[in-house]
This record gives C-alpha cells, structure tokens and sequence, in this order.
C-alpha cells in the first residue's frame, strides 16, 4: 500500500479496502526502517499520537463524515511551523524551538484531513542545493546513497521517493522544490509568487519564498495544491484570486499547445545524459500533438549573479531576528549584550548561512547598496520581460531543471561557486515569481533519475499540471522506485 500515489489512496479508503490506521501504521514501519539510512526526517510523530488521529479518521469516514484526504498521511517541510512537533529549519539555532501556533499550510492539511508524520531534513534555513548543510547531517538520495538528493526541499524529496509518505510540502525560493524532486525521481511544483500563503513559513528572501507540494505524480501534486493554495490575510504578500481546481485540466489533449525551448538552456555545460532527456521529452511531446517552438532568454546568464545579491540581502535581514533574546539558541558564556550576539550567531549559524549573511549585509551596506543590490533588482525586471516576451510565442516553456544528475555526496562541498552554478534553469523563474514544475523524465547511465522542467506563466499552474499528466499518461518514469 505504500507504494500507492494519493489518487489511488483516496479511492482505498473511500471505498474501504483499507483503513487510515493501517495505513499510518505501515508509513510509520516503513519511516522507521528505511530513515536512520536515509536521514530523510529530523522528527517524527510519535506512533500513539498518529495512530490516535488515525483511529479518528477512520471513526469519522464510519459516519460518513470524511473529506477526500481524511487520514492520509503526509509530511512537512521543517520549514513550516508545526505546535505538535519541533521546527529547526536544519539549524542549531532552532535545535529546540517548538512553535505556538501552525503555519496556515499546517492548519490547510489538517483541516483537509492529512495526518502528520513528522518534519523533513533541509539545508540550513533553506540555503543550500543538495540538502548536506542541515545541523542534522546530509539527506542521502534513496537512489544511490552516495548522491546527493538536491536541496533545500532534499529530506521531502527522499520521503516521497523512498515510500514513506506519499506526499509531502516543500518550499521553492531557487530551485528547492524542483531540484531534489528531478535528483529524486518525483514530481514537484513551485507555483506563482503568492498562491501558497508564507504565513509561518520561516523566511529566507522574502521576495523568493513559495511553498508547494511533492508527489509522485503530477495529478497528486495538483490535488495536494489544491489544499495548499488560496488567499491568507495573514500574508501581506499573498494573491487575492479566486480558488480555483488545480485538476481541472488535467484529461485535456495537447494537440496544438506550443512549448517553447530556449535555445540558452541548451548551450555548452549542458551533461549528455540531461540532454540526452531532453530530446526523448521533445519527441514524446511532439506525439501528443505539441508544436515545438524556439525561443530565447537572453538574461539566463545574469540570473545566478542577480540572484546571489537579492537572496543574501533579504536573508541577512530575516535572520537578523535570530540573537538569542527571544527565542532559539544563546550561547552559554558571554561578557556582556554585544558578546552574547556574536557567540549566539557564531555558534548557532552553519558556514553556507554565515557565508550568505555576509554577502548579504555587504551589498545593503552604505556605498554597495546601488552598484549591486539595485543593480539587481533591475535585472531582476529584465528577466521577468525576456519570461513574458517568450510566452507571446509559447504557452509553456521546456528545459532541463539541472545541467547534470545527482552529483555526489561531498562533491561540491568545498566549492559553493559550483553548487550556485548549478542552479542556472530554475533562479530565473523565482526571479521572476512564474509557477514551474520538474517531472521525471529519464535516468542517467548511473541510474540517477533526470527530470524536465516545465515554465507556465502567471497563474497557469492547472496548465503546466496538464502537460505534465499527460506526458505521464504515456511514460512510467513516475512509476520507477529506488531499490531501498
């Protein structure tokens, strides 16, 4: 049963061939053997407390009084702030931090009906692409695990991918849904800047931020979204838009539908295993009736140094919260106020957050502020045009989410230049606020999973979740599992 997507599990226990304690009963088996390997969990729900929701769950579907997810279980990011469990963000400075209140996804799940199974390993206040800078340890990818499972979403990437939980929340400021979920072997959207409220969502960049769901298939995404999505007022940033289905597309052929390539996601870099996928997408899209268009996005190249100043900046103000006075970690010995500060963020902040602090406060700081943050924030504009440029040709837009598979565990490590460079297909998108999505799409000759990336335009996730389901409908890399 484990190995069913949500769709398939809400007709089982719909029509009751099995119930939410057996079904809880089995993740948590299967959470318990598979993680102490994996590290894909930093807290997990105790057994008595899942089961006692999941006894609830099934006395309520008895009266007739259950919703479609009721009793489903799922995990969250340890992003999301959560009363029942702890929420570390991967970090020694929230090591012990338990939340009063529960983020408004939390809140959105458990009144749908899911049932928690525990907070996911990260990197570090979400900074970091393959889940090794968690105070935790490294997020092994269930695959090979000698590879890294992507980041920051990696510890809900190999939850999904290794069966214990069907679905589970991410969150996307660079690429941290997209990447682990194409290293994975999943599927995952980051929808438009706003659909998925950021209240209680811990803040890295702001600007950035966008919560949304990995699954095994499109279809599973679309109706997790569906949850997850919708106006909050407790979020000043989020869209004010009618709630729509996310499903409703779905069944529609894609005769006629342009997908647009950029010709600079296929330049020099690119791995021959990435572009070997990509062309097999292309035809299999060209036989469901796709009409392939070439197109361009001239400022690609400027998305990472854009990125890399606006992201620090907004971090190096959102963690200036974390010292030691109201909450989180405090240093033990210190001589006066000021002291306390630095050994309190000297010893409560990983290196890649420190690095980014730094870079962060340097480019705010009086002289730098207009030679590169607001440099910046212009590019950032540019990019966003070249996106809408491109979708008067196109109505979705195809590329590859990394220029090469799952590198290993401590490859990268010593060099963070690299592991930036690395996020070259997905920054522009959050540049620019687009939903985007990676769909499993190929292996490479070291059996790594590759996914495709699908770029929509504001508000299109339905679309991008058709395209998606549709290319699923003919293929079964969704289906294919890691050994473990």
């Amino acid at each position: 049963m484990i190995h069913a997507t949500l769709k398939e599990l809400t007709r089982a226990l719909a029509v009751r061939e099995l119930s939410s304690r057996e079904l809880v009963s089995a993740y948590l088996d299967r959470i318990a053997a598979v993680n102490p390997t994996l590290n894909a969990f930093i807290s997990v729900a105790e057994r008595e407390s899942a089961l006692a929701a999941a006894d609830a769950a099934d006395a309520a579907r008895a009266a007739g009084q259950a919703g479609l997810f009721t009793g489903i279980p799922l995990a969250h990011k340890d992003l999301f702030v959560t009363r029942q469990l702890p929420t570390t963000c991967g970090s020694k400075m929230l090591a012990n931090f338990v939340s009063p209140y529960d983020a408004t996804v939390v809140e959105r799940c458990q009144a749908a009906g899911f049932i928690n199974l525990g907070k996911t390993n990260m990197d570090e206040f979400a900074m970091g692409s393959t889940n090794e800078s968690s105070y935790f340890g490294a997020v092994k990818n269930p695959w090979d695990v000698q590879a890294v499972p992507g980041g920051s979403s990696g510890g809900s990437a190999a939850a999904v991918a290794a069966r214990m939980v069907p679905v589970a929340t991410g969150t996307d400021t660079g690429g941290s849904i997209r990447q682990p979920a194409a290293f994975c072997g999943i599927t995952g959207i980051k929808p438009t800047y706003g659909r998925v409220s950021r209240y209680g969502m811990v803040a890295y960049a702001s600007s950035l931020d966008q919560g949304g769901p990995m699954a095994q298939t499109a279809e599973d995404c679309a109706l997790l979204l569906n949850v997850m999505a919708g106006f909050d007022g407790r979020d000043s940033t989020s869209l004010d838009v009618a709630a729509e289905d996310f499903c409703r597309d779905l069944q529609q052929p894609l005769t006629g539908l342009k997908v647009g390539l950029p010709k600079e996601f296929f330049a020099a870099g690119l791995d021959g295993d990435v572009a070997r996928v990509m062309d097999e997408t292309v035809q299999q899209l060209k036989q469901l009736g796709c009409d392939i268009v070439e197109i361009t996005l001239p400022k690609t190249e400027l998305a990472i140094p854009a990125y890399y100043v606006i992201a620090p900046a907004e971090a190096s103000s959102n963690l200036s919260r974390y010292d030691g006075v109201r909450y989180g970690h405090r240093a033990a010995e210190y001589r006066d106020l000021n002291d306390m500060y630095e050994r309190t963020r000297a010893e409560g902040f990983g290196a890649e957050v420190k690095r980014r602090i730094l870079v962060g406060t340097y480019v705010l700081s009086h002289g730098y502020y207009d030679a590169y943050y607001l440099q910046a924030q212009k590019i950032r504009r540019l990019i966003a045009d070249d996106f809408q440029a491109a979708f008067a040709q196109c109505d979705v837009i195809l590329g590859p989410v990394a220029p090469t598979p799952a590198w290993n565990l401590g490859e990268k490590a010593d060099d963070p230049v690299q592991m930036y460079l690395a996020d070259i297909y997905t920054l522009s998108v959050n540049l620019a606020g687009l939903p985007a999505m990676s769909v499993p799409a190929g292996l490479s000759v070291q059996q790594r999973p590759i996914g495709v990336q699908l770029i929509g335009n504001y508000q299109q996730e339905a679309r991008l979740l058709n395209v998606a389901h549709q290319f699923q409908q003919v293929t079964d890399w969704h289906q294919r599992r890691p050994a473990i």
